[in-house]
């Protein structure tokens, strides 16, 4: 495919289980987060809502600096995950797919949201008045209708999570075959004398998945406000 090496499509293996390790592992915490911001009236909303937008303006590589010294093996969170549960995110693939989720996150819980606002409150109600408890109402009227807006939401997540650097080179370095997802990859070709060749490859390849993602949370989108 393309004349892609081994180490090319093993880097594009990684990039695509990385993206889609985050994107669904932040899902359900992007749905309840949006739902709050979307549904509930609380103190503090505004700073939960700045919170969730953070990584979308501080500079990558200050989000993967803060994961390395959180996450890090002789950080406070990644100590405990790494003696209690032998999980260990510092330069391995996990931690790649943390930085993108969390990269990813803003954008996701951004899309759900306006998916459930764009739900009518009256028929949320509706249902409540029918004797249904505030779970029910959310999994059988709210989620249904906002699906669309949801798998978008999921969709423009993993598209950011294929295109991620600045965080996930700080947090995991650029490994091959372990952390060196197609972005890494790219970039490692900038640095080697001879390497366009394969750099417009790779480019290639990663302009056509971020395409595809876009033009499928796009459509999503549109076929959510026909049906709302």
């Amino acid at each position: 495919m393309l004349g892609l090496t081994d180490a090319e499509l093993a880097a594009i293996a990684l990039s695509l289980r990385v993206a889609a390790v985050a994107a669904l592992c932040s899902l359900p915490f992007a749905i309840a987060v949006a739902w709050l911001l979307a549904r509930v009236r609380f103190r503090g909303k505004i700073l939960l809502d700045a919170l969730v937008h953070l990584p979308l303006v501080l500079p990558p590589v200050v989000t993967g600096y803060v994961l390395l010294v959180l996450f890090g093996t002789q950080g406070p969170i990644g100590a405990f995950l790494d003696a209690h549960f032998g999980l260990v995110f510092a330069f391995r693939w996990t931690g790649a797919a943390l930085a993108c989720a969390v990269m990813a996150f803003p954008l996701m819980v951004r899309s759900i949201r306006l998916a459930i606002e764009n739900v009518d409150p009256r028929i949320e109600q509706a249902a409540a008045t029918l004797g249904a408890p505030p779970w029910r109402v959310f999994l059988d009227t709210t989620l249904p209708l906002a699906w669309p807006g949801i798998v978008a939401g999921l969709v423009i997540a993993f598209a950011k999570a294929l295109g991620e650097f600045g965080a996930t080179i700080t947090f995991v370095s650029a490994i091959p075959g372990e952390t060196e997802t197609l972005s890494l990859a790219i970039y490692g070709l900038m640095q080697v004398p001879g390497g366009e060749a394969r750099l417009w490859r790779l480019a290639l390849v990663a302009t056509v998945l971020a395409f595809a993602a876009v033009l499928a949370s796009e459509w999503l989108l549109r076929r959510q406000r026909r049906a709302t």
